[in-house]
């Protein structure tokens, strides 16, 4: 009978607990609708808005539109990041609730794995955002929200949402960590959502001027959203589905290095 070395008990020790705190802030997060209910109908509502204003945008040859698609196809991909954004912000927010009650500063103290604390909690982000991608596809699919890459370009979706969800919580957990206040994790807010308007989330950049249109070309939202929706309204394409991954998982990279430094930082100042 062979014994696992020290390294590999402490590893064990930390996927575990890491599941066992992602587990939590699902739970907790389902238990509280305020949480979860205005990042998801907040977007829904956004679309159908915009969707309905702007439908004529399909006629413009300039625009781009391949012939059988509509306007609400051009904006899944914008409603799932902005659902991804709610989430990542509200499991920031929560992380700094853990902060304001005690909790973590109980975990830290405890032999609870360092990694796990910040691991636990931003898992609870990425499964929402996961569940919130496919809720978003099967809910505009009937109104002509189709995916022209099938299954392969919806699951493409879904895998984009899940590690933008890592990137945007890793952010917003910085600012928790950094902060230890959910109101700062909440103006962090309107910062995310400017991003989003301007880049080609919302309107293509074929038919922006001037600064507007530059800033949304190499905005790098722009490059993910633009990879999401060829998956949608092209077809299927490996490239674009890279370009879009690597952009989230270039987010996820920055972001991490923001939690990680910013909650080492609370724990060698002793919370202060």
């Amino acid at each position: 009978m062979t014994t696992a070395s020290p390294a590999q008990a402490a590893k064990t020790n930390a996927i575990t607990q890491s599941w066992a705190l992602s587990v939590r802030a699902i739970v907790r997060f389902a238990r509280q609708p305020t949480s979860w209910i205005p990042g998801t109908i907040f977007p829904l509502l956004l679309v159908a808005v915009n969707s309905s204003a702007m439908s004529r945008v399909t006629m413009i040859d300039s625009a781009g539109f391949p012939p059988g698609t509509n306007f609400l196809m051009f904006l899944l991909p914008a409603a799932i990041i902005q659902g991804v954004m709610f989430g990542g912000i509200n499991g920031g927010a929560e992380l700094a609730t853990d902060i304001q009650t005690g909790f973590f500063d109980r975990m830290v103290s405890s032999p609870v794995s360092r990694s796990s604390i910040l691991i636990g909690r931003l898992g609870g982000a990425m499964a929402f955002a996961g569940a919130q991608a496919v809720l978003f596809q099967l809910i505009l699919w009937p109104f002509g929200a189709d995916v022209v890459a099938g299954i392969p370009g919806r699951l493409i979706l879904v895998a984009v949402a899940v590690v933008l969800a890592l990137g945007f919580g890793a952010l917003a957990a910085g600012v928790a960590a950094r902060s230890g206040q959910a109101e700062a994790v909440q103006g962090f807010f309107p910062l995310v959502f400017i991003t989003l308007f301007l880049s080609s989330c919302f309107f293509p950049t074929s038919l922006m001027t001037g600064w507007y249109r530059a800033i949304a070309e190499w905005n790098p939202i722009t490059f993910m959203v633009d990879g999401m929706r060829h998956q949608v309204m092209y077809g299927l394409s490996w490239s674009e589905a890279a370009i879009a991954l690597g952009t989230a998982a270039a987010i996820c990279v920055l972001g991490l290095w923001f939690a990680v430094t910013g909650v080492r930082r609370r724990i060698e100042s002793g919370g202060v």
